[in-house]
């Protein structure tokens, strides 16, 4: 949700027994995106009469429909008797308290519920009776304005809707004042519901007049050119010396790349495909030498020198050459264990 979004919504009421009835349009003052009405002080005329001067605000956010590209409408409720959860403000602020302190009072945060209404018109071969897209809230207004609206009137606004979502705060971290943006950092939400391969447009007149991109029909593209493999790029070669590693490092009398107790072993990996690797130890002596042209992108060390002795406990220099690339330097400490002559 983007703080400070210039999106329109109706407050419902979520109590029978309010003057509104449940799930009808708050009748309160409009308030502006600070969260204030006509009555306070600094009131912006301009933001809270956008509308309407009655029932109408600002969402922290907005919707996309990802199949369709357009924006939705959309609209939240309060529990008007929740005055302690921010429910009587005509802002959406949920709070972190699912229930009382008590337990016996349902509290969800105040019963921030959040409805978002798809556009029925292009369904409906643009009938003026039913939700459009995007229009800031007015044709919600309108309709639930009315007093003397029916229950066919009420099921055509409602069957538009096509997703309900609750909202509780995370105590760790509180919304902002309205003032400030209400929520303090963005946030995205996905909901992916699949659909038949069919032609979308924006209304069906566009779909019988034939024409349009892949005649309406879904169209997807997509590059690789971002992920696509980097070929005789030296400083590209040359950052990938830095994934050459030795492991385990260090080394105290095992690996689990070891397949019994005669088994000493351990791995240079991220190895190219050539390359020379030299093992010394402190003293700059010879330990051993590979000269690697495979594949394989590691190298198995048995921890034995070039006259196959097992090496002595201590600290050795792995030097890595790439030719015509560069060369990696790495340390490795091993302590090796007494052979275990029961085994012989």
């Amino acid at each position: 949700m983007q703080p400070n979004e210039d999106l329109a919504y109706t407050a419902f009421s979520s109590q029978d027994d309010m003057p509104e009835g449940k799930c009808k349009m708050r009748r309160d003052k409009s308030v502006d995106k600070s969260g204030r009405n006509a009555d306070d002080p600094g009131y912006v005329a301009s933001e809270g009469d956008f509308i309407s001067n009655r029932g109408m605000g600002w969402f922290p956010g907005y919707v996309i429909d990802v199949g369709t590209g357009e924006r939705l409408n959309m609209a939240f409720g309060e529990d008007s008797w929740l005055t302690g959860e921010n429910g009587r403000d005509m802002v959406w602020n949920p709070t972190s308290n699912l229930y009382s302190n008590l337990g016996l009072q349902p509290l969800f945060g105040g019963q921030h519920w959040i409805f978002v209404f798809k556009n029925m018109r292009n369904e409906l071969n643009n009938d003026a009776d039913y939700m459009p897209r995007y229009d800031d809230g007015a044709f919600m207004h309108s309709q639930l304005i009315d007093e003397g609206l029916g229950a066919q009137d009420f099921k055509k606004l409602f069957r538009a809707c096509t997703w309900i979502g609750s909202a509780l705060v995370d105590p760790l971290y509180p919304l902002n004042t309205a003032e400030n943006g209400i929520v303090p950092n963005k946030a995205r939400i996905r909901l992916r519901v699949a659909k038949a391969y069919a032609q979308y447009a924006s209304n069906d007149a566009d779909v019988e007049a034939g024409g349009g991109e892949n005649d309406y029909l879904p169209l997807y593209s997509f590059s690789t050119k971002n992920i696509a493999a980097t070929t005789n790029d030296v400083p590209t070669l040359e950052s990938v010396l830095d994934i050459i590693n030795v492991v385990p490092n260090p080394y105290y009398a095992f690996s689990s790349y070891e397949t019994s107790k005669l088994d000493n072993r351990i791995k240079i990996t991220n190895l190219p495909e050539e390359c020379v690797v030299t093992i010394y130890d402190l003293n700059g002596t010879l330990i051993r030498q590979f000269d690697k042209a495979d594949p394989m992108t590691s190298l198995d060390w048995d921890l034995k020198n070039a006259k196959n002795i097992p090496i002595a406990s201590g600290t050795y220099i792995i030097h890595v050459n790439v030719p015509g690339v560069g060369e990696k330097v790495l340390k490795w400490f091993g302590v090796m264990r007494p052979i275990d002559l029961d085994n012989f």
